[in-house]
């Protein structure tokens, strides 16, 4: 209802009651894809696809207080189209992980750190998790240096696979795939339990 513009509110929680503040528009252009995740209890990333910006992989860190939202600059992760994810999930309070498939690339699913430092982001080197058509990814963390992605594996008869990503640094890499289910899967969610 609003041109598509990316948008966010805080919840505020009473028992089983929510309130909300106002809303706070961090992307002012048709927007899509949104995923967050928490850096600290006031400070969060939002990363999506920037429809109005070449489909772009983009990022932004949000501020709270109270129920005030402010954000910084928008910083891109990928110059090129996308159309898959992105997703993304904090690692620490300056680390966070995003996901997505590159079809500028073949939809490679690929994978990038962000350090936030304040509200700047710098992005390490871009990682291929899978060298063939990747859709439908959910990223969720382990600890501080390790993550899963669950993703439907297009190149693969579309199978639900999932593969573990270790970082140093803002350097990644990756086990193996494996696969979770052997048929066409999509609509993928992912959680974790503790650190294994």
């Amino acid at each position: 209802a609003n041109s598509s513009y990316g948008t966010a509110i805080v919840g505020t929680v009473s028992g089983t009651t929510i309130s909300f503040g106002s809303e706070y528009v961090f992307n002012s252009g048709s927007t899509a894809r949104i995923s967050a995740t928490t850096l600290d209890s006031t400070h969060f990333v939002v990363a999506y696809c920037d429809i109005d910006n070449h489909y772009y992989g983009t990022a932004i860190v949000g501020t709270v207080s109270g129920t005030t939202i402010s954000f910084g600059s928008e910083y891109v992760f990928n110059s090129g189209t996308i159309y898959y994810g992105p997703a993304c999930v904090s690692l620490d309070s300056t680390h966070f992980v995003a996901t997505y498939s590159d079809n500028s690339n073949s939809d490679f699913g690929k994978a990038v750190v962000g350090t936030v430092s304040g509200t700047t982001i710098s992005y390490g080197s871009i990682y291929v998790f899978n060298s063939g058509a990747t859709r439908d990814q959910l990223v969720t963390s382990l600890d501080s240096t390790h993550f899963v992605v669950a993703y439907q594996d297009y190149a693969n008869s579309s199978y639900g696979t999932a593969i573990v990503g270790t970082v140093s640094g803002t350097t990644i890499s990756f086990g193996s795939e494996y696969v979770f289910n052997s048929g066409s899967t999509a609509r993928i969610s992912a959680t974790t339990l503790d650190s294994t």
